[in-house]
């Protein structure tokens, strides 16, 4: 069916895009930022930085989802392969710790370089660090988990 391909790609798409960038974000942007830029104009960095990539993650995470679900849904729960029930387990930790993200500590990061409450701000921003981290490692054995779960198969 002509869906299949097209959902394979939004899924693959959407994957890519979310971790790459969480991973630009972690391994290469946050060292660089820490390093050049004092703390007032790194929080203010990360503050623009956030603003653009969480929108673009809110459409990558409903992509996924939707993708996904119609996926498995073409297959049948009870027929899908091992792999794909842990990439759904894994992926809906991920999204949790998303939504985590975006309505905990980048809400508080967004107020406090508002209020210029850089040590709130840096606070926040750590709370972030840790959660991009830890989904990072997540996304990172999610793909394995869709791609080395086939060998299994």
């Amino acid at each position: 069916m002509i869906m299949d391909p097209l959902l394979h790609f939004l899924h693959i798409a959407s994957v890519a895009l979310w971790v790459g960038g969480m991973f630009f974000a972690y391994v290469c942007l946050r060292p660089a930022a820490g390093t050049l830029l004092e703390p007032p104009q790194r929080l203010r960095l990360w503050r623009g930085v956030f603003a653009r990539f969480l929108a673009w993650v809110w459409g990558a995470v409903v992509l996924i989802a939707v993708s996904g679900v119609a996926m498995l849904a073409r297959v049948g729960f009870a027929a899908a392969p091992l792999n794909w029930h842990a990439m759904l387990g894994l992926g809906l930790v991920m999204i949790a710790i998303f939504i985590y993200v975006y309505f905990g500590p980048y809400g508080a990061l967004r107020r406090a370089v508002d209020a210029q409450d850089w040590k709130a701000a840096g606070a926040a921003l750590g709370r972030i660090r840790q959660a991009v981290g830890l989904n990072l490692l997540l996304g990172a054995l999610t793909i394995a988990v869709a791609t080395l779960g086939q060998l299994a198969a």
